[in-house]
């Protein structure tokens, strides 16, 4: 007796066809193409998901720095001082408190300066 695997075939087809949408030519309509294309797709999302974290941190860390050295620091010193104040703020929200509070900011910095001359 033969396998029909009919119904099998379209579900996986139609499953690839749906990742492929929005591609250009043939890659969102023939499966061949469309397949490979699809499969290198997840291939860089997977790639990216952890390439955004990394992409992000620097971000914060160039404009954690650039506002740091507004006020006579440098990043490294900054969050050495940071430490040594017990001020446990991530990266993330100081980025954030550098660019739209930038007077919140600054008292942090104040206060991390502090702990240094001390």
């Amino acid at each position: 007796m033969r396998v029909k695997r009919g119904n099998v075939l379209r579900k996986r087809h139609k499953k690839i066809l749906k990742l492929a949408k929005g591609f250009k030519g043939a890659r969102s309509r023939i499966f061949k193409v469309a397949n490979t294309a699809v499969m290198k797709k997840l291939k860089y999302q997977y790639r990216d998901r952890r390439h955004l974290k990394r992409n992000m941190r620097r971000l914060w860390i160039v404009r954690i720095n650039a506002a740091v050295r507004q006020h006579g620091l440098s990043y490294s010193k900054f969050m050495n001082a940071l430490k040594k104040s017990e001020i446990a703020v991530n990266r993330k929200m100081l980025a954030e408190m550098a660019v739209n509070e930038p007077e919140a900011f600054s008292v942090i910095v104040e206060t991390a300066k502090s702990k240094i001359s001390a």
